[in-house]
């Protein structure tokens, strides 16, 4: 059996990550979303170990000791990480594995699994980022302001990744990432070792 590929999604706060990989795990069956854990509340509509693990402060850090996470990082102000476990069991398993996480996380995960492949998803434009940010109602005018100097930083880093996706329509950033996934699993190294007895 194939060991499943490790991909990275990363894009700043409001970009519509969620949006775009919950549209495109609907139609890769063998691809499967993180659940990453998270010290933030849960917002409306989000449900415990669907969206995130929520846990307490005091968990994650006993977590971070035991060295249970691929990757963490502390982003305005909560912790987030994704545990190790589950991703190396499922890509033995065959199964494509999605990270939704951050730069620091993305680094983390890259030197851990070089293989991996990064994705970077961007909006249109900075106004539209603003919009989409002020349009959620969830955030206070300070948090906002938070994420968009957090977003700058992103943005900046965006060329250490392997794809650049950007998210002014959803179908089209769908259609590009599964192009890119379809693509990952057309690589000689996986085929040539069928062959070696030709």
């Amino acid at each position: 059996m194939k060991k499943g590929r490790l991909f990275i999604v990363s894009g700043p706060s409001g970009v519509g990550k969620s949006t775009v990989l919950r549209a495109l795990l609907e139609q890769r069956e063998n691809a499967r979303f993180s659940v990453s854990a998270t010290t933030r509340p849960a917002r409306e509509g989000e449900i415990d170990g669907v969206d995130y693990h929520f846990v307490a402060e005091e968990t994650f850090r006993d977590g971070i000791a035991r060295d249970e996470f691929l990757e963490y990082a502390e982003y305005v102000g909560h912790f987030y990480g994704t545990p190790k476990k589950f991703v190396e069991a499922a890509l033995d398993a065959g199964q494509d594995i999605i990270l939704d996480i951050e730069i620091q996380g993305a680094a983390q995960v890259e030197k851990r699994s070089p293989e991996a492949v990064s994705i970077f998803i961007g909006p249109p434009s900075w106004a539209e980022l603003e919009r989409r940010l002020t349009a959620r109602g969830t955030n206070t005018p300070e948090d906002i302001q938070r994420r968009l100097a957090r977003a700058k930083v992103e943005i900046q880093n965006a060329s250490a990744y392997d794809y650049f996706v950007v998210n002014g329509s959803l179908a089209e950033a769908v259609r590009e990432l599964d192009a890119i996934m379809t693509a990952e699993h057309c690589k000689p190294k996986d085929f040539l070792p069928l062959l070696a007895d030709a």
